[in-house]
């Protein structure tokens, strides 16, 4: 297991919402996380465009089964959930599956006991380490344990670190990411916004959630240097596990959080290991700030699901580590062959999901609604995901076979045509002409997307020992 890096980019834009209430009317929160899997093609999806109305999240797995939910008579393929889709292997399943009468039957462990396996296989201190039931009951219990008046956050970002503090009466503080620079995070302009705005708690997710944006290793450490005087910084870590192995010095912040009086590091492992229903999460950071959010964990705030799961880590190293090589190859892939497509920018991403804007004149609720009812493909809209529009998608990177399924919808939406998506090898197949949607305007694939095909950033600055 590891701890992540990448490059940083300039461009900054400064905007601020006071009001809560006003902001979740215009725009409303957005973040949900599911068992990112198949599922099952029953009934219709009448009733399961429904659910994604009047809602701040993705319905669940269990919410689409429940509705009925097939697209076009074929099974579900899931871009919404993000997930590591190779991870756990088919045999540590058939593992779960023979425990599983146990695992439902007995207590678990203390969560105590959890904690010092997971740090073992970490190389940290339990002292220096909370277990969260998910990583949201942690941004839960740092917002009311930590947070004190106010907290500066980009946007778009993760939709619980301005949604948790505005409900508990905290200032959020939020600083759009520009558009025009590929939502890249400029942390000396972000440093500026907090200054101006008097903060007292700063939030970045590297990568960033939903465009996949990283920061290198240094622009980290200079961010917190340069706010060591406020209450908290916090670093989401969440998503690192993601970043391509071979990008470069590894740029997690973990060993400094330990040793820093006000950082607190975040990091999910449902997210690293595509577990999202199992709910299991944790922060590193000094062991007084560790120990003030771990003194009031329930003793069992983790399940037996969660305990069995970290102590069969130490056994499935090598699998993790080629699942998350396997993800970065896939992801280098569906990059470049979403950028052939006529209109779509796609931005660059170390997640395991990549952001893109559509075509002009796409409507992304119709082209979400039309995706699930007529191809059988579950997308994320970020419409209501502050500083994003529903022109705007965040896809799950998936394999090849589910890819060329998510090209084929989107271009039978989009264009009206009934394939374009490129060929191994650089060859490409497109319909000899398009008949675009209604009032939609295209222009020449690659035109205007920073980043698109182009695949992942260079490595940036850095330095720090990869942790396994």
């Amino acid at each position: 297991m590891k701890f992540g890096n990448a490059p940083t980019g300039g461009g900054s834009c400064a905007t601020l919402c006071a009001s809560g209430a006003e902001r979740r009317a215009q725009h409303g929160p957005c973040d949900r996380g599911g068992l990112a899997v198949t599922v099952a093609a029953i009934g219709n999806t009448g009733n399961a465009a429904q659910l994604f109305r009047g809602t701040n999240h993705s319905p669940s797995y269990f919410m689409l089964n429940r509705a009925g939910v097939a697209g076009g008579g074929q099974d579900i393929v899931d871009f919404c959930i993000p997930c590591n889709p190779y991870f756990p292997t088919p045999g540590m399943f058939d593992e779960l599956s023979a425990m599983l009468r146990d695992i439902l039957t007995y207590y678990p462990s203390s969560a105590d006991t959890i904690t010092a396996e997971l740090a073992h296989l970490l190389d940290l201190q339990p002292q220096t380490m909370a277990m969260g039931n998910g990583s949201t009951e942690l941004i839960t219990w740092i917002d009311h344990l930590l947070v004190k008046d106010s907290l500066a956050v980009p946007i778009p970002t993760f939709g619980r670190w301005t949604d948790q503090p505005d409900e508990t009466g905290k200032r959020v503080d939020m600083f759009r990411l520009p558009e025009r620079h590929g939502f890249a995070l400029d942390p000396d302009a972000f440093v500026s916004f907090i200054r101006q705005r008097g903060s007292r708690t700063a939030v970045i997710c590297n990568p960033n959630n939903p465009d996949g944006g990283l920061l290198s290793r240094d622009a980290v450490i200079s961010f917190m240097d340069s706010l060591a005087d406020l209450d908290l910084v916090v670093i989401d870590e969440s998503f690192l596990e993601f970043v391509d192995p071979d990008s470069g010095p590894w740029p997690s912040v973990v060993d400094e959080a330990v040793v820093r009086p006000n950082v607190v590091v975040l990091r999910s492992l449902g997210k690293n290991f595509g577990l999202h229903g199992v709910r299991f999460g944790y922060l590193v950071a000094n062991p007084s700030l560790a120990r003030k959010v771990r003194s009031r964990l329930p003793k069992w705030n983790l399940n037996s699901f969660a305990e069995i799961i970290v102590f069969m880590l130490k056994d499935h190293q090598q699998d993790y580590e080629m699942s998350l090589r396997m993800l970065a190859r896939d992801r280098q892939e569906m990059i470049s062959q979403l950028g052939c497509l006529p209109g779509m920018t796609v931005y660059p991403s170390q997640g395991n999901f990549v952001f893109v804007k559509l075509p002009e004149g796409a409507d992304g609720v119709q082209v979400r609604d039309r995706l699930l009812s007529e191809h059988g493909v579950l997308v994320r809209e970020c419409g209501n995901k502050l500083g994003s529009s529903s022109q705007f998608m965040r896809l799950v990177v998936r394999s090849e076979p589910d890819v060329q399924r998510l090209l084929s919808g989107l271009s039978s939406v989009l264009y009206g045509s009934a394939w374009y998506a490129p060929l191994p090898g650089g060859q490409q197949l497109q319909a000899a002409a398009y008949a675009p949607s209604p009032g939609m305007r295209l222009t020449a694939p690659g035109a205007g997307m920073p980043g698109a095909g182009a695949g992942l950033p260079g490595p940036g600055p850095g330095s720090g020992r990869r942790r396994r």
